[in-house]
């Protein structure tokens, strides 16, 4: 049986991310492979969108995914040892989001794929693979509650999903499982978007 722990971070804190990862590796040892997911949203006007908020907000998805993925990587090349990491980006990185306003959350998760292939090219030397999964609207517990109070936002979205309808949490672990293994071993610095066809309309 896996041995599986839970560690507390603020991911948007430097010295939390590095106490995290301590008692990981106190814990576990080592490091192999990184999975970041960490985010919010809001929808708000970008002229009326409140700064402190943006701030938290980049705070949590760009740089936590900074602070957790080169402190990862440094663990990683101290120890000589491959690794593999999958930032959780977003379809928002690469389209414009309808009908809902969100330009700060756009910009964040375009900032988050393109760190990681710009981190996949500098850590490829040292066997650390960087590649980011781009989700599109995917059924989590957040998700579920804002459409529930939104149904016409449910029935917007799905209309514009080729598939016909959003995700699961669950359509997310295949592609990770493929990108932390083997099977994907000369494969770095992609962006695998797992969005029902949303971005190809």
């Amino acid at each position: 049986m896996p041995n599986i722990t839970a560690h507390y971070a603020n991911v948007a804190d430097p010295d939390s991310v590095d106490d995290a990862i301590a008692n990981i590796i106190s814990k576990h040892g080592r490091i192999d492979n990184l999975v970041t997911s960490a985010g919010f949203t809001g929808n708000f006007d970008a002229i009326s969108y409140p700064h402190d908020r943006i701030q938290r907000l980049w705070g949590v998805v760009v740089d936590g995914t900074y602070l957790f993925a080169t402190r990862v990587a440094r663990h990683l090349i101290e120890r000589q040892a491959a690794g593999n990491m999958v930032p959780i980006g977003n379809m928002s990185g690469s389209i414009v989001n309808i009908p809902q306003p969100q330009a700060p959350y756009n910009a964040a998760k375009a900032a988050v794929s393109h760190l990681a292939a710009s981190l996949a090219l500098e850590w490829a030397r040292h066997r650390i693979r960087v590649n980011c999964i781009s989700p599109g609207y995917i059924l989590t517990a957040l998700a579920s509650k804002i459409l529930d109070e939104n149904p016409d936002l449910r029935k917007k979205w799905t209309s514009l999903i080729p598939v016909g309808s959003m995700g699961v949490p669950e359509d997310l672990m295949g592609p990770i499982t493929f990108l932390l293994s083997n099977a994907s071993r000369y494969v770095t610095g992609a962006n695998l978007r797992v969005d029902g066809g949303y971005t190809l309309t």
